[in-house]
């Protein structure tokens, strides 16, 4: 599977020499566009009907439970990421989180780490990459996964190959699929109520708030003047703490931003 995912990016960026220049962050725009196209059609074909209809017959409660669960799994790319780029006290919080929650929080059901005052601080290995200087590079809609860049997709890459939260867990390989499935229908659900707030041209409006997205959580919320002009900023995001951005970890975003009472909206994302 890891092998997969390695080839289907390298293959990515063969291919998108070929697409047409569009602008500056974004020059494989006429792949890209192929690409979301894709998605969209996956997405409204599949995975958004299952959404709805988990969002549909799953208690709140339950739904923040599930949700609360796969964000304390995610500490342990929080820990790893957060000790790469040396913000100690971020490590030691997100630490602390995870075995809190762990514990006292019933395998992370329920936030216990949070009513203690202890901060939530999201890292992935793109934010690392970008904390030490390495630039996003073009926007790249990756399969599945969604919106990207070269940098956040190699991070990707490196996360699934090296980092596998569900160890954790002593799952069998049966047991880690049927978890992956409900984490992103889980994520996919919290984000049913986000389609209202697109507006103009689809592709353009979900690309520019991805970047600004990253450019904040990359800069921790003050990135420079130059990557403004091309990734902007934004006091916000799709995810949870202003953060996430794949359909697992990277574009869909997290569980803060929605609440669980927003109803889903009729619009599809492959309208």
């Amino acid at each position: 599977m890891l092998n997969v995912i390695g080839s289907l990016f390298l293959s990515l960026l063969l291919l998108s020499q070929a697409a047409v220049a569009a602008t500056e962050e974004d020059p494989w725009e006429g792949f890209n566009r192929s690409m979301f196209t894709f998605n969209d059609a996956i997405d409204g074909a599949v995975l958004k009907p299952i959404a709805k209809g988990y969002k549909a017959v799953t208690p709140n409660p339950v739904q923040k439970g599930v949700s609360n669960f796969f964000s304390n799994l995610g500490e342990i790319g929080n820990i790893t990421n957060n000790l790469l780029q040396g913000k100690w006290d971020e490590t030691a919080s997100s630490t602390f989180r995870f075995l809190i929650n762990s514990t006292a929080g019933w395998f992370g059901i329920f936030d216990v780490a949070s009513e203690l005052g202890l901060k939530h601080y999201k890292e992935d290995f793109g934010q690392t990459l970008g904390y030490w200087g390495v630039s996003s590079g073009p926007y790249l809609v990756l399969p599945f996964f969604g919106p990207s860049t070269v940098r956040d997709g190699s991070g990707l890459v490196v996360e699934y190959t090296y980092i596998d939260e569900t160890e954790a867990l002593n799952l069998n390989r049966d047991d880690k699929l049927g978890l992956m499935a409900l984490d992103v229908v889980d994520t996919r659900a919290r984000l049913l109520s986000a389609e209202s707030l697109i507006v103009g041209d689809r592709y353009s409006f979900i690309r520019d708030v991805y970047l600004q997205s990253r450019a904040y959580d990359v800069y921790d919320g003050n990135p420079p003047r130059k990557e403004q002009s091309h990734e902007g900023s934004v006091d916000g995001s799709w995810g949870e703490d202003a953060n996430d951005d794949s359909w697992g970890d990277d574009s869909w975003g997290d569980d803060e931003a929605f609440s669980n009472n927003d109803q889903p909206e009729e619009t599809s994302w492959s309208e």
